[in-house]
């Protein structure tokens, strides 16, 4: 009999303008353009969505990007905006092909760790009624509903974890 070994989460920081983050934050935008207007993405549609929705600060000293790799695989990324006391977690992606193998999980746990390390002491995020699968993994990792805190145009429902 052989056993095969499963291949590992491991995260890395990473500007948003190094190329595996450009490719990661783009898809992970097509995807919400797609799903939010129920249909294929127009032509230009994701490069205004990314305009809209900008990522550059996320490095120091106004945030961070993690990137995700499922054993050699790229496969996933979240980045965190400092706030004072506490840090936004934003941008949470897994790729199609990489989803269910723990990566949601992996990457909540990178960026808590992240979070408790710069000195937050709460996680909160916003995210859309459609994201259905977003908010059953954030319910199930301990962040819970909260009040609005934003006013994004997208923003449905509103998260919060405290770290301790």
């Amino acid at each position: 009999m052989t056993i095969t070994a499963r291949p590992t989460w491991t995260t890395s920081t990473s500007r948003p303008d190094h190329p595996d983050a450009v490719l990661l934050l783009r898809e992970y935008m097509s995807e919400m353009v797609v799903r939010y207007h129920r249909r294929p993405a127009l032509p230009g549609e994701v490069d205004a969505a990314l305009a809209e929705l900008p990522s550059d600060d996320l490095t120091a000293p106004t945030g961070l990007l993690l990137l995700a790799h499922h054993g050699p695989d790229l496969a996933g990324c979240a980045g965190l905006r400092w706030q004072p006391g506490w840090a936004e977690l934003t941008r949470v992606f897994i790729r199609s092909e990489h989803r269910g193998a723990g990566g949601g999980t992996a990457l909540l746990a990178a960026v808590e760790e992240q979070a408790r390390t710069a000195g937050a002491h709460r996680i909160r995020l916003d995210t859309r009624h459609d994201l259905v699968e977003a908010r059953a993994l954030y319910a199930r990792h301990g962040y819970a509903e909260i009040p609005a805190y934003s006013q994004g145009p997208y923003a449905d429902h509103w998260f919060e974890k405290r770290l301790s």
